[in-house]
């Protein structure tokens, strides 16, 4: 089959990959649609030392396995746990001690024919939700995330860093609490797509510094970090949504000093990601710049990594 494989920060594509063989409790699903993340641009870069298959977020169709799922489309959570550790056990899989991550750790991805996951991972995709919009799945739960970790009221003012396309789903989520909601970024073009759905936008001048409630990191570097702290009142909450790269400096004296909660948030549920897309309470087609066919995912990385860019897809079976 063929596959984006990734070694010693090379990317290539390769047509020489065996269709995997599915482990118990696993199925194999053919992938339709996959989309390019900052995580697998940030794998290519040497974020973290894998070799393999590229590719998380998917939706595809469940060839082998379990008999209920056959044909059917499917997204999948992306951690994939051992069922035995201290985490399993307390009903937090995507902290696993044993875990393999879908194109992240340990595990194939999603840029190929063919990927495996455990059956207890896959969700059934609504038939009024279309592939595009279906690959968008995993980083919805994942914005959603935040909503499982921290009690979001109407009363509460929040300020979203970032217009990248992170942090327009964390905002149109965020949005949806009812909150005094703020949303910045560096581009009109990508504002005006959270403004045409009601959300307040502007730019770091907007910011008034110490008058927020809550505030998410959705950039990923110092610039963005310095400005989500300083927007933070007294006994503020500050939600880290992106990995950094490089090494982040901070002033823990003045955490302390204002007893700031910094929360880390990544995974999220799956089932309310599906449900808002399919109630169509989330628009992803704005964030679509692009899509390639995977004999062209060499080309689509390197549009992924143009500046400006939000989502590129990977359309299999060409």
């Amino acid at each position: 089959m063929k596959g984006l494989w990734l070694e010693n920060q090379q990317l290539q594509l390769r047509t020489d990959i065996p269709i995997p063989e599915i482990p118990p409790g696993e199925a194999l699903i053919r992938v339709l649609s996959a989309g390019i993340c900052n995580t697998d641009l940030e794998l290519k870069r040497g974020y973290y030392p894998y070799q393999g298959i590229l590719g998380h977020e998917f939706v595809g169709i469940v060839e082998q396995g379990d008999e209920s799922l056959i044909n059917k489309r499917v997204v999948g959570e992306i951690n994939a746990a051992c069922g035995y550790c201290r985490f399993c056990l307390k009903g937090e899989p995507t902290h696993c001690e044993n875990r393999s991550v879908l194109g992240i750790v340990n595990r194939n991805g999603a840029f190929a024919d063919y990927l495996c996951l455990p059956i207890e991972n896959l969700h059934v995709v609504p038939d009024n939700v279309s592939n595009q919009v279906a690959t968008f799945t995993e980083p919805v739960a994942a914005a959603l995330e935040i909503q499982q970790q921290i009690k979001i009221s109407s009363s509460d003012k929040v300020l979203v860093v970032g217009d990248g396309k992170l942090g327009q789903l964390v905002a149109q989520t965020l949005a949806l609490t009812g909150c005094d909601l703020l949303a910045i970024g560096k581009h009109k073009e990508k504002l005006a797509n959270l403004e045409t759905r009601g959300i307040k936008v502007g730019f770091v001048d907007d910011v008034k510094e110490r008058s927020f409630d809550i505030a998410v990191e959705c950039t990923g570097n110092a610039t963005g970090f310095n400005i989500a702290r300083s927007a933070l009142r007294s006994r503020g909450i500050l939600v880290l949504k992106s990995t950094y790269a490089g090494k982040l400096s901070l002033d823990a004296s003045a955490l302390v000093v204002d007893e700031i909660t910094l929360i880390g948030s990544r995974c999220g549920p799956f089932t309310p990601a599906l449900n808002l897309l399919a109630a169509e309470k989330i628009d992803v087609k704005p964030l679509i710049n692009a899509t390639f066919s995977l004999s062209e995912g060499l080309a689509a990385f390197e549009y992924a990594q143009t500046r400006g860019v939000m989502k590129v897809l990977l359309e299999m079976g060409d």
